[in-house]
């Protein structure tokens, strides 16, 4: 199995700063593409920003500029920077990654247990 365990988060004003980290650990055989996804009150999750193994990049279009992810392949983690924070930020930040258990096995999605970010106006 593979846990995701989530770090960070928390209360801050806006135009602040919040970064995030979480690390896959397991019977993992490879770690593909990582991502956070979030989900505010009354609304669907969404996805924030996704990482390829080769370190390509995506973003919704909210948080470009503002926001960014990174990943140590070695470490299996991956993190993100979010900087210039809005109210509308706020949300339960999830983790995700697609991970394989072993060479012969499809990937799989897994999630966090997911991390409040609050920013108050």
């Amino acid at each position: 199995q593979v846990q995701l365990v989530e770090s960070g988060g928390g209360l801050v004003q806006a135009g602040g700063s919040l970064s995030l980290s979480c690390a896959a650990s397991g019977s993992i055989f490879s770690v593909n593409a990582m991502g956070w996804y979030r989900q505010a009150p009354g609304k669907q999750r969404e996805l924030v920003a996704s990482i390829t193994k080769g370190g390509s990049t995506n973003y919704a279009d909210s948080v470009k500029g503002r926001f960014s992810i990174s990943r140590d392949n070695a470490k299996n983690t991956v993190y993100l920077q979010m900087n210039s924070l809005k109210p509308e930020d706020t949300a339960v930040y999830y983790c995700n990654a697609n991970a394989a258990l072993a060479a012969w096995v499809v990937g799989r999605e897994y999630w966090g247990q997911g991390t409040q970010v609050t920013v108050s106006s």
